[in-house]
């Protein structure tokens, strides 16, 4: 069983911003499954469509893989021959990890678990791309260029798969998904100061897009076909195919 994430369940006299740092790593099992609506059945549906669009001789990426929870599910279902699943992470304690976790499992897909960041890895002969609540933690500035270099690193027909949290451009109805993310965090257990606590830490760190950001970001980028297929209070996943 995950450690139970306690990180912000005492006061904190001067809140830190966020990091993925080890603290997080031997929690972030409990964490994310009490504060990401659906989280479970966008890993499941990942590796469901790996068994469509993972085609032979091709890399599959997991840009931000975290623990390799994407990378393992991908593993598990690939039917493709001659294939490799590179997870690459900026954070050591998550890389160090995330090895123990994949290697836990043998695969016919071999996986390579790299500790780098996201916008200076190549990303070349890809049928398939993974970026997974990361795309919020990136400079903004920066996501058209993440964009754009997964798109000409995809195969025509390739396939990415993004989840994000999101904004909403009408401040009551992003107040009202805010609210219900909240009710959802208190529902898994989170009290009141540790919803507070983390939001404060996130502040300077998670910066969502508004989905019309996302969409059209990924036209410009060249994907031809762009459909969001789960929301969920303001988490959502969108599929884009080359």
């Amino acid at each position: 069983m995950p450690d139970t994430d306690l990180i912000f369940s005492k006061k904190h006299p001067q809140l830190k911003d966020f990091t993925f740092d080890r603290q997080v790593v031997e929690v972030f099992p409990d964490m994310i499954s009490r504060s990401v609506p659906g989280y479970n059945t966008i890993i499941d549906t990942i590796g469901r469509l790996s068994q469509e669009y993972v085609t032979d001789n091709s890399n599959v990426y997991d840009l931000g893989c975290s623990l390799g929870a994407a990378t393992s599910a991908m593993r598990k279902a690939i039917l493709a021959d001659n294939c490799k699943i590179i997870g690459i992470d900026n954070s050591p304690a998550m890389v160090e990890r995330c090895k123990i976790h994949v290697n836990a499992f043998k695969g016919k897909t071999p996986v390579e678990i790299i500790e780098a960041n996201i916008l200076d890895s190549e990303i070349a002969n890809a049928s398939m791309v993974v970026i997974n609540f990361t795309m919020q933690f990136i400079e903004p500035e920066l996501r058209a260029q993440l964009i754009t270099k997964i798109a000409q690193g995809l195969k025509p027909g390739g396939l990415l798969v993004l989840s994000e949290k999101i904004t909403n451009s009408d401040p009551v109805c992003d107040q009202l998904l805010i609210n219900l993310h909240h009710n959802f965090k208190r529902a898994n257990g989170y009290s009141e100061l540790e919803i507070a606590q983390k939001r404060t830490a996130l502040e300077n760190v998670m910066k969502p897009d508004s989905l019309d950001t996302h969409l059209t970001r990924l036209s410009n980028a060249g994907f031809s076909h762009v459909a969001p297929w789960f929301q969920c209070f303001n988490f959502f996943s969108l599929v884009a195919i080359k």
